[in-house]
């Protein structure tokens, strides 16, 4: 556990090196500067490489966005409007969002897979006028646009059949190009994002990042990641995140970004690219680990690498040993959230601990406390995570300022973990996940954990089911592994297995068969809606003896 230092007060040297010496690296008051500073430093140096093998060096990035905020400028005269932009996994992105940074807009981050009414809350709460979308999204948007009164302009961030009346972002940029750049306000505090949260508790709410939680973040991430000027991220995740863009502007380095589905065939990818740190899920490195046949031409391994990075959820522990003997480089994740930027923790690169989240970032501060009194718990005991730091949000959208923090500051995570003798974080499971069996508090995550270790099982999640006697029990879904598919009772088997390495309250009274689990793009667990399906079920009351098998449902979600 860390920190016992007064309200207010911040730790100056917590992951190895004081945020004094880290924030001295910034590009400057407002997150385009870190592009305007790379351009400056290195203009020639690649800062994005496409999967179409094309580049974009620094100094031609940093014009592009000063075209697109010229453009802007013409598109939604005044400051402080919203900009929204869908976060592709492409260079569209990074100019647009620091286009409208330059332009002294705010930009509004729009998932890609969001469907209709999700695009129409997002859309219609950041108050966007200007949106710059993928066709796939304005092919959604253009079925709700009656429902945005505000939003006047549509730009595509590539071409498409049949889209009218919707200019390129290309063409756009390339006509504002040589003009006056707008000179914008250099506040570090004015907000620079609107990031909405996954809204797994109802529906997403608008979380206000200012210039300064950014680019302190920036500097704290790309310190924690061991990223410099010759380093080349092999960016492979379904849409872009802050983190990754800024960290690596940051630092200066290099960027391949990558869409390909085909997992072990990534690496061919990473190794032709001379990546050094490569970023993707867990359900993703989890199939690496698992790949029998060593990556693509039979050949896993990048000389270059000198780390596996994971985020998103938690890697499980077989994967990251996996991986690391395979590679023979450090494996590691780290902790954050929307509200803080996102990183607050991150495991050490030169001592990494498998299931460890890490010590915090340079500056910030991490305690656990207990889910009711709210008493700070010592080391190795379990309760709700709390942090504070440099990098932590303004507020929520529409919210009173610093209603998100208590007295002293903290802000509550709702996730549920511990720290060990070195400050090291490991986070167990969401409050709303947790669940309590004869007053016995069961983590799903761990359940799931040791449900997977079965041979049955390909895939699981565990979610709670009311029970009249005990409060409630665990519920699990199981897609079986290939070998097991057709056999009757496997799923009886893996859970019976498992119930015996649990103590009683954890253990598994139904089992369903699924064909798979049910997950969104980015590898998380529908869990929310598994679980409203599992409450809203008319089910008998399982054997005192024993599980029962649940058949003839459909799937959940």
């Amino acid at each position: 556990m860390t920190t016992s230092s007064p309200p207010g007060r911040r730790s100056s040297a917590v992951a190895g090196a004081p945020l004094a010496t880290i924030a001295d690296r910034l590009g400057g008051p407002r997150v385009d500067h870190l592009l305007s500073r790379a351009a400056a430093q290195a203009p020639d140096r690649t800062a994005l490489r496409s999967p179409d093998g094309s580049g974009l060096s620094f100094g031609r990035l940093d014009g592009q966005v000063d075209a697109f905020a010229t453009a802007l400028n013409a598109l939604t005269p005044g400051p402080d409007s919203v900009v929204a932009v869908a976060a592709e996994l492409s260079p569209a992105f990074p100019v647009a969002y620091y286009g409208a940074a330059r332009a002294g807009r705010t930009a509004a981050l729009v998932n890609p897979l969001l469907r209709e009414d999700a695009l129409v809350h997002v859309l219609a709460t950041s108050g966007a006028r200007t949106a710059v979308l993928t066709p796939e999204v304005y092919l959604r948007v253009r079925t709700v646009r009656d429902r945005l009164p505000r939003l006047e302009t549509v730009l595509l961030t590539s071409a498409a059949p049949g889209e009218d009346g919707a200019a390129l972002l290309a063409e756009v940029v390339a006509a504002a190009a040589g003009g006056p750049v707008p000179s914008a306000p250099a506040d570090p505090e004015a907000v620079a994002n609107l990031l909405f949260t996954s809204g797994t508790t109802g529906a997403p709410k608008a979380v206000e990042l200012t210039h300064r939680n950014l680019t302190v973040n920036a500097a704290q991430t790309a310190h924690a990641h061991g990223l410099d000027a010759g380093s080349v991220v092999f960016n492979y995740l379904p849409t872009y995140h802050l983190m990754h863009l800024n960290a690596a502007v940051q630092a200066v380095a290099t960027q391949l970004l990558w869409t390909d589905p085909d997992v072990p065939g990534s690496l061919a990818a990473a190794r032709a690219g001379g990546t050094t740190h490569y970023y993707s899920l867990p359900m993703r490195l989890s199939r690496l680990a698992a790949d029998p046949a060593g990556g693509a031409e039979g050949g896993a391994e990048v000389p270059t690498l000198r780390a596996v990075l994971s985020g998103g959820s938690a890697l499980p522990p077989a994967a990251t040993r996996g991986l690391t003997a395979r590679f023979g480089v450090p494996v590691v994740q780290g902790y954050g959230l929307a509200e803080a930027s996102p990183q607050t923790h991150f495991d050490r690169l030169d001592d990494p601990r498998a299931g460890s989240c890490g010590p915090p970032s340079a500056g910030t501060e991490s305690r656990i406390v207990h889910v009711d009194t709210r008493a700070e718990l010592p080391v190795g005991e379990r309760g709700e995570i709390q942090v504070r730091g440099p990098q932590l949000m303004k507020g929520y959208l529409g919210a009173e300022p610093a209603a998100h923090l208590d007295a002293e500051g903290w802000f509550s995570t709702g996730d549920i973990g511990h720290t060990d003798e070195d400050g090291r974080l490991f986070v167990v499971d969401r409050i709303k996940d947790v669940f309590k069996c004869d007053n016995w508090l069961v983590s799903p995550t761990e359940v799931e954990e040791v449900l997977r270790r079965r041979p049955e099982v390909a895939d699981t999640v565990v979610v709670d089911r009311p029970d009249r006697f005990s409060g409630s029990v665990a519920y699990a879904l199981v897609a079986l592994a290939k070998p097991y598919a057709d056999e009757e009772g496997a799923a009886l088997a893996a859970v019976r297995g498992a119930n015996t390495r649990m103590p009683y309250y954890q253990h598994l009274r139904y089992v369903e068969v699924v064909e798979g689990i049910p997950r969104s793009q980015n590898g998380k667990v529908q869990r929310r809606e598994i679980r409203d399906a599992v409450h809203g079920r008319d089910l008998p009351e399982p054997s005192p003896d024993g599980p029962l098998e649940v058949t003839g449902s459909a799937d959940p979600v």
